[in-house]
């Protein structure tokens, strides 16, 4: 059974409609299960405004991530996780010479920890994890 978690970056992409995009399609479509953490709709939202995209595509894209995967929501276990995975993804970025991880990015990784799904993204600080689906 194929399990995924979407980022930000991959949803973006897949929007786009770029060759990254064509890939999560794909990988998408051979899934038998896929989330989207709460927080990935809150970032995706936050890009699109900050570019000035309308509001009406904003929610036309939000709202087709809703329809198209599970909305994964926190919790307490899943909090406790992100702290964890958030030192993990910080300590890899000190070492690979990254910019520091955003909470987000700990909230999509310990998402696929707890539900024992991999990660379909194409972000630097997953790109060495055994967890990710490199796009």
């Amino acid at each position: 059974m194929v399990k995924i978690v979407i980022d930000s970056y991959a949803w973006i992409e897949l929007f786009m409609g770029s060759a990254k995009g064509g890939k999560v399609k794909e990988i998408l479509e051979d899934a038998d299960e896929v989330y989207t953490p709460d927080t990935v709709l809150a970032e995706i939202a936050r890009k699109y405004v900050r570019e000035g995209i309308e509001e009406r595509i904003v929610n036309t894209r939000l709202e087709q991530i809703v329809v198209a995967s599970n909305i994964t929501y926190l919790d307490a276990k899943l909090s406790l996780q992100s702290a964890k995975c958030y030192l993990e993804l910080a300590e890899n970025a000190r070492k690979t010479k990254l910019n520091a991880p955003s909470l987000f990015d700990a909230i999509v990784l310990a998402t696929g920890r707890v539900l024992k799904a991999k990660i379909l993204t194409g972000d630097e600080h997953f790109k060495f994890l055994p967890d990710t689906i490199w796009i």
